[in-house]
């Protein structure tokens, strides 16, 4: 029981709103010194984990896609991509929250943030679509969840994190989240489409653009689209590695942007800052839980829950399907990379050992992660979209409750058929 307290003080310190980081790093320490009762030891551990944390090399990755996210977002590109998306759809009933959904995916293959992506189409798509007639829960709804497609087509910042974390191939990680990425869009495209049919008066008007108009909206997302498959290409074929790809991706996001006169001085500077604070903010959570993750090592408590559970002979598939319900509560509270630091402390020992697949455990954890970002009663991509378009929080959790049916069907089917996850990385070279 001693050796929960530091659990206890960690969830406590969480819910009066102390950073995660220092609440990591506190809960961890005391953990540390209650185990051993040896300062000198708890000193020497906390004296090195900054260093031994931030010093990996496959951390440079995280800066790198970060700084592309940045990039593409002051570079106007996801606002290319969201009017040639909508001039080709805008004759079908929701044609204009089907362009969303693509323009988020699109704009997730060039940036890896669900949170850039959210704050970015709300300004973009809302307007249009206020415009046209179309309801604000439709449109929240839209945008909401298809910002969360980010967090599984690569590049992805929390696949990159789920990867470092548990000494997982990141290439595969992210390669693994394709499928069941355009998955994801594709059922949410046709409960759009449901939608509309049902509740017409939810997107009422449709309209046709030129043949001109659309050809010179697609004239410029080739830069996009010669910037994902540039990354996806060579991440599949493994001529870089991540960090290597990740840097590469925002040096093109960069010149892509001051070639067409979009990326200002000012603004690839202010990019630069926004991505120190937000490098500097992941690596301090990092910090935080290497050293709680120091505690949960001496403490044994994974093998204790390990062993708890080999004991009790539980089919393996109630197992997970415990471990996601726990994700999906969790992740209504918190963010994704604190959450993933968090809890694979304790839940990938006991995945491992139940003989599931890392790579295709990770995938499921994004899914589930991406549900809690848009589902109430906190939900981070929610308020987002709320705060960033002037919406009605209760409007954006209706219409992010009802299309978040598009991540519990792929979860479903990724559940019964591991392949559509595991197919694509077992053909990487």
């Amino acid at each position: 029981m001693m050796n929960a307290t530091p659990l206890l003080i960690l969830v406590a310190m969480l819910l009066l709103g102390v950073p995660i980081a220092v609440a990591l790093a506190t809960a961890g320490m005391f953990g540390i010194w209650l185990v051993t009762g040896d300062l000198s030891k708890l000193l020497g551990i906390v004296s090195l984990s900054p260093f031994s944390t931030v010093a990996d090399y496959a951390l440079t990755t995280v800066p790198m896609f970060i700084l592309m996210a940045y990039f593409t977002a002051s570079s106007g590109l996801a606002r290319d991509l969201y009017q040639a998306a909508a001039n080709s759809m805008s004759h079908i009933r929701g044609g204009l929250a089907m362009a969303t959904v693509f323009a988020c995916g699109i704009f997730g293959a060039m940036s890896g943030a669900s949170v850039a992506a959210a704050s970015v189409m709300s300004k973009i798509a809302m307007p249009e679509m206020r415009r046209h007639g179309y309801s604000e829960e439709l449109a929240a709804g839209a945008i909401g969840v298809g910002a969360t497609l980010d967090i599984l087509i690569p590049p992805s910042i929390a696949m990159v994190i789920y990867g470092i974390a548990t000494q997982t191939s990141i290439g595969q990680l992210l390669i693994a989240g394709i499928i069941p990425g355009v998955i994801v869009g594709v059922l949410l495209i046709a409960m759009i489409w449901l939608w509309v049919r049902i509740r017409p008066e939810h997107a009422p008007r449709t309209f046709r653009v030129s043949k001109e108009e659309r050809r010179s909206a697609l004239m410029k997302v080739w830069p996009s689209l010669l910037l994902i498959v540039t990354v996806i290409a060579m991440l599949y074929s493994g001529l870089a590695t991540p960090s290597e790809i990740g840097a590469l991706g925002a040096l093109l996001a960069a010149i892509i942007g001051a070639l067409f006169g979009r990326l200002s001085f000012r603004d690839a500077i202010e990019a630069l800052k926004q991505t120190i604070r937000t490098s500097a903010m992941i690596f301090l959570i990092l910090i935080g839980a290497t050293i709680f993750g120091y505690y949960m090592a001496l403490s044994r408590i994974p093998q204790e829950v390990v062993t708890w559970v080999t004991v009790m002979n539980l089919n393996r598939w109630v197992v997970l399907i415990g471990i996601v319900l726990s994700y999906f509560i969790i992740s209504m509270f918190m963010d994704e990379i604190p959450l993933l630091l968090l809890t694979l402390q304790l839940t990938f020992p006991l995945i491992t050992t139940l003989g599931f697949d890392p790579v295709w455990f990770g995938v499921l954890s994004m899914l589930m992660v991406s549900m809690g970002l848009v589902f109430p009663p906190v939900g981070l991509i929610a308020f987002i979209v709320s705060a960033s378009a002037n919406v009605d929080l209760v409007k954006v959790y209706k219409g992010t409750s009802i299309l978040m049916l598009s991540i519990v069907l792929t979860t479903v089917l990724i559940m019964i058929f591991p392949a559509i996850v595991l197919w694509l990385p077992a053909t990487m070279r």
